[in-house]
């Protein structure tokens, strides 16, 4: 699943955080600059932090509760802004996404989101955002970049990625951050607990138009979700499901080896040298 939006920052999170830093830095009679000598930070950044504009780095949530010496308060509000930076349709993805057993995932033109390098993530969302300042998009990176946290915990789920050849060959962000990438990719397909396919142009029509990504689960219902231009749309009927891992195997079987598919990464990643 690429997500090219995971989309408007929810104003509940990183506002709601820095507004309650706001709160308890005044009733401390310290200044912005005063705070961020206690936490090592500078002025600017206590300040986006406050206005909602960024939302704060662990480091930062930890800092607060030594200055204000709260209990680990600022902590769990960050852990609590972090979640609410995604828009209200893609929490309970994100949230089932931590509790799945399987993760598999066709990819049509970007690599899925849990895959992406920094760059590449900032490279898909100024694409789709030309006009949104930096910190937004920055907040987008950072989000994205924490989902790989799911592939860190002690149950790690098994990722399967089919990547159509295009999310290959469409050079996102330019040759040194595609080259970035495809190394990104070989190296992660190291792991057993991930494997990736590539879909070539050659295997002719797809059984599926668009990107999905079937989640699996010990006990409960596996879903689907399916990007769309807008959002996301995520599905738990039983047709729905069985059809959606059914044409998961005959894209599996389309699809080259996984050996040969990373042959093919490691050639085009050459190709951007």
């Amino acid at each position: 699943m690429s997500n090219v939006d995971e989309q408007p920052e929810a104003a509940s999170g990183p506002a709601f955080f820095g507004a309650e830093v706001r709160i308890w830095r005044t009733r401390a009679k310290l200044s912005q600059r005063e705070l961020g000598l206690e936490a090592n930070y500078g002025q600017q950044y206590v300040a986006k932090v406050e206005a909602g504009e960024r939302l704060a780095s662990q480091e930062f949530a930890k800092a607060c509760d030594q200055v204000f010496r709260t209990p680990g308060t600022f902590a769990r509000l960050r852990e609590c802004a972090s979640q609410h930076g995604y828009p209200d349709w893609f929490v309970p993805y994100v949230q089932l996404e931590r509790q799945a057993t399987s993760i598999l995932d066709y990819s049509v033109t970007f690599i899925m989101g849990m895959l992406q390098t920094a760059d590449y993530a900032r490279a898909v969302f100024r694409s789709a955002h030309p006009r949104e300042d930096t910190a937004k998009i920055e907040a987008k990176v950072e989000r994205r970049l924490r989902r790989r946290e799911v592939m860190e915990k002690d149950a790690t789920p098994l990722l399967w990625c089919v990547l159509n050849e295009s999310c290959v060959r469409t050079v996102v962000g330019g040759a040194d951050v595609m080259r970035a990438q495809l190394a990104h990719l070989l190296t992660k397909a190291e792991s057993p607990d991930i494997t990736l396919q590539v879909l070539p142009f050659a295997a002719g029509a797809p059984p599926v138009p668009g990107s999905f990504t079937l989640l699996t689960f010990d006990e409960g219902p596996d879903i689907v979700y399916a990007d769309t231009a807008m959002s996301g749309q995520m599905v738990d009927t039983k047709a729905e499901v069985e059809r959606a891992a059914a044409r998961y195997q005959r894209l599996r079987a389309a699809a080259l080896h996984p050996n040969e598919s990373l042959a093919m990464i490691r050639g085009v990643m050459e190709e951007y040298t």
